[in-house]
């Protein structure tokens, strides 16, 4: 198996991932489904020889131990890959996602909404991208250390596991540390973060509560921090943050998210119509003090919703719906895709049928027609 010429495969159709097991020919996902290449079925030989060409002897021995691990690579001119190998019936198989360059990165080739600069500049709070796996969270928080490197001069310090996209020093001093190979764990570089003189601190995932708890102490210590999480809308975020605490803290912990958050950014990828690629509908809830509130109080949390429509002109958030709206009435997307993807379809079908009150302006930026 020639593995370098399935990967120049994978980035000249833009597949996101490359899925490798025994008895098959090579799987891609493209535009979020799966296709497989055609060529012959791989053997458990071959996998494994892959496996003894990407692993060091040290990852080698954990996946030995493990039946699995998760690393990235680069290739000189190609790109650079995030690699999950696995045993699945006593046999090798791997998923190499493809990782953009940097360079390539930005806000705006993304399509995403540009209230996202305004928030990577803000000098400290916490900032949660969430999502469902494979939504583009990593490639969004990217987009906007890209921004901080590109405009601001700031220490910024990551943590992921793994590295996926790669900095280089722009106007800020990027640091990035890799999980197993330059500190033994979320928690356990975020100790010692602290010391490290950062302004800007990037988890790639907030997975316990002892990071969730050192991440939120940073943010209400003058730093900005920024993770994922996956959930898929701002309450259900607020209640996975408090899930990592025990019940009896639950009410200090929402006033310290309450004071500490500046923003939930979440995100699905929609199918473009013309099948060209996905876009992103991005829902955006900026810690206002009406949505501090409904933070803290637990019968209130629910209308963060409420809260995001009313502040769509004076604040720059957005729905999902909004979100939708836009792309349908751009012609990007189609209505069907719109309806399966929206949090409201009846009332969504029924602003798109011209039935809505006269007074509600909050949607009219996301439904002006292409010119």
């Amino acid at each position: 198996m020639d593995l370098r010429a399935i990967l120049e495969t994978v980035v000249e159709l833009h597949a996101s991932d490359l899925h490798l097991k025994v008895g098959n020919p090579p799987y891609l996902r493209i535009h979020g489904s799966l296709r497989n290449l055609d060529l012959a079925p791989l053997t458990a030989r071959e996998l494994e020889v892959v496996a003894d060409q990407l692993l060091t002897p040290g990852q080698h021995k954990e996946f030995d131990s493990s039946k699995e691990i998760d690393f990235a690579f680069g290739i000189a001119g190609l790109g650079r890959f995030r690699c999950n190998f696995y045993r699945q019936r006593g046999t090798v198989a791997m998923v190499f996602r493809c990782v953009s360059g940097s360079q390539d990165i930005t806000i705006e080739s993304l399509n995403l909404p540009l209230v996202l600069k305004d928030l990577a500049l803000r000098p400290r709070g916490l900032i949660l991208v969430t999502g469902t796996v494979g939504s583009g969270k990593s490639t969004t928080l990217a987009a906007m250390i890209h921004w901080m490197n590109s405009t601001t001069s700031k220490n910024i310090i990551t943590l992921e596991d793994p590295i996926e996209h790669l900095f280089a020093d722009g106007s800020s001093y990027v640091s990035q540390r890799e999980v197993s190979l330059d500190t033994q764990s979320f928690a356990e570089g975020l100790r010692h973060v602290l010391r490290q003189d950062p302004d800007v601190i990037m988890i790639g995932e907030i997975r316990d509560l002892e990071t969730m708890s050192i991440a939120m102490t940073a943010a209400a210590t003058g730093h900005l921090v920024l993770s994922t999480m996956h959930t898929i809308d701002a309450p259900e975020t607020v209640n996975r943050v408090l899930s990592f605490f025990p019940p009896h803290q639950h009410d200090s912990i929402r006033y310290l998210l309450a004071s500490t958050l500046e923003a939930v950014v979440s995100q699905r990828l929609i199918p473009r119509m013309d099948g060209n690629g996905r876009v992103p509908a991005v829902e955006v809830v900026i810690n206002t003090p009406t949505v501090a509130d409904y933070i803290v109080d637990a019968t209130k949390t629910d209308l963060i919703a409420n809260a995001m429509a009313e502040g769509t002109t004076a604040y720059g958030m957005q729905s999902f719906d909004q979100s939708l709206m836009y792309y349908y009435t751009q012609g990007q997307i189609s209505l069907e895709a719109a309806l399966a993807n929206c949090t409201n379809p009846t009332e969504f079908d029924l602003r798109v049928k011209g039935i809505q009150a006269s007074s509600d302006q909050t949607w009219d930026q996301f439904e002006k027609k292409a010119s």
